[in-house]
């Protein structure tokens, strides 16, 4: 058993950079790389993805992160963490195995499934799960037919079960974000099912890094402070095994670590901070002690947890209408006023051709889209980029809002430029529905090839 584990972040979301996963595995000391491709929306175009092409579903830009850190896997053993395979890892683990094989390398993946229970959730309706929406209480009768995806969080033990099994890559279901940092810790530690206090600090841990450089620097309020973001570190986990941990990354890199940056990311997606709920446990988030360490270090103790709750979290998603927008550049003296004759302008001529929609929003950005009359408004603005956009049920109507914007270019006022991305489509809305499933009813497998 190492004293210390180090595990590192290199991914927050699907599309961070491509780049950093690479460095935190090139860069120095590592034992574990993770990488959360997953939020709610993406599951669902994954899914879509999967029914116009039975082999895809998974993110494929993985591959390309994972040819580039062939010889970290297999010689430094560096092990990989990641829901990237979505909703069908299996082909996702077949990519994988050809790529290893092309540069000679072999390599044990596991695969996690039992999380996507999108086949299964009317059966499971009828076995008496409502899977009402926990926000609003409302009954999912009304979307049923409406649901691309559904999806698990499940626990952190079946990606301890993975590495149990020698796995080399883990292909993990819908585990929660923390998650990922949480199960090597138990693989690690042999951390149990009742070690409420470990399992929080794992969680805490996970949940720190969980968003990669927004722990390190980045998102950062005291943003002036932070050197060299252009070559931010990313955040590494040093956890030991009674349960403390430090959070710091790689020297050399740019980015800051101290109590304040690690603090904001505490306060990220923050419910009741005395009973954070995961899988495994139950965090209280103002149990512990922040330490600032040396440069770049901040270490964490006392982490307090409890029994978990008997549900998992599902979150579904489900079409939800369309929108579209599109914005124009107004510019010259009284942009202001220009770009708010512009729009009534836009509205106006809709109405009378008789479209009206389910909602419609009007932005001006660079001057009230982001905070609205919080901040004092400017004596001189000289430019406006007016954003425009609607929602509704029907495709075609949203379709013809995207056909009024371009013709105010020379039938309103002057100075109105900046449409150069052509007619605005209809996009068809995914919308969120979260839910709960009792644990009995969720089955996971764990299997390495």
């Amino acid at each position: 058993m190492k004293r210390i584990v180090r595990i590192g972040n290199g991914q927050g979301f699907w599309g961070d950079s491509i780049d950093a996963p690479v460095h935190l595995a090139k860069g120095g000391p590592l034992d574990y790389l993770t990488l959360d491709y997953l939020a709610e929306v993406t599951l669902s175009i994954m899914q879509r993805q999967k029914l116009k092409n039975p082999q895809a579903g998974y993110a494929r830009d993985f591959l390309d992160m994972v040819k580039r850190i062939l010889p970290e896997i297999t010689e430094k053993g560096i092990k990989v963490i990641t829901n990237a395979g979505g909703v069908n890892p299996q082909s996702c683990r077949e990519k994988l195995i050809e790529l290893a094989a092309a540069s000679g390398k072999n390599i044990k993946i596991g695969v996690i499934q039992g999380d996507d229970i999108f086949p299964d959730l009317k059966a499971l309706i009828g076995k008496g799960i409502d899977f009402k929406n926990i926000d609003t209480g409302e009954s999912i009768d009304s979307i049923i037919d409406k649901v691309y995806s559904a999806n698990v969080y499940i626990n952190s033990f079946t990606i301890a079960e993975a590495l149990e099994q020698g796995a080399q890559i883990v292909l993990a279901g819908r585990v929660s974000d923390p998650g990922l940092a949480l199960g090597p810790c138990i693989y690690e530690y042999g951390w149990k099912e009742t070690d409420f206090n470990l399992l929080a600090s794992g969680t805490l841990a996970g949940h720190i890094t969980e968003c990669g450089a927004q722990c390190t620097g980045g998102n950062y309020s005291d943003w002036k402070s932070v050197p060299y973001l252009a070559g931010v570190g990313y955040p590494i986990i040093e956890m030991q095994a009674d349960g403390q941990f430090c959070i710091t990354k790689h020297k050399g890199t740019g980015g800051l670590v101290n109590r304040e940056t690690v603090g904001e990311q505490i306060l990220y997606e923050m419910g009741d901070p005395a009973h954070y709920i995961s899988p495994d446990v139950c965090v209280d988030f103002t149990s512990f002690n922040l330490t600032d360490k040396e440069k770049n270090r901040v270490s964490v103790e006392n982490v307090k947890g409890f029994e978990a709750t008997d549900t998992y979290k599902v979150s579904i998603s489900y079409f939800a209408g369309y929108k579209a927008s599109g914005q124009l550049t107004i510019s010259g003296p009284d942009a202001l006023e220009k770009a708010k004759l512009t729009a009534q302008i836009i509205w106006e001529r809709l109405s009378k051709a008789g479209y009206t929609f389910e909602d419609t929003s009007t932005e001006f950005l660079g001057v009230s889209s982001c905070h609205g009359e919080i901040n004092a408004q400017p004596e001189q603005i000289n430019e406006v980029v007016l954003r425009l956009g609607v929602r509704d049920q029907n495709k075609d109507k949203v379709n013809r809002f995207g056909k009024e914007i371009a013709p105010v270019i020379t039938s309103g006022p002057p100075g109105v430029t900046g449409f150069s991305g052509g007619r605005p489509k209809a996009q068809e809305i995914v919308a969120y529905w979260p839910a709960l499933i009792p644990k009995e009813f969720v089955h996971t497998t764990v299997d390495v090839l």
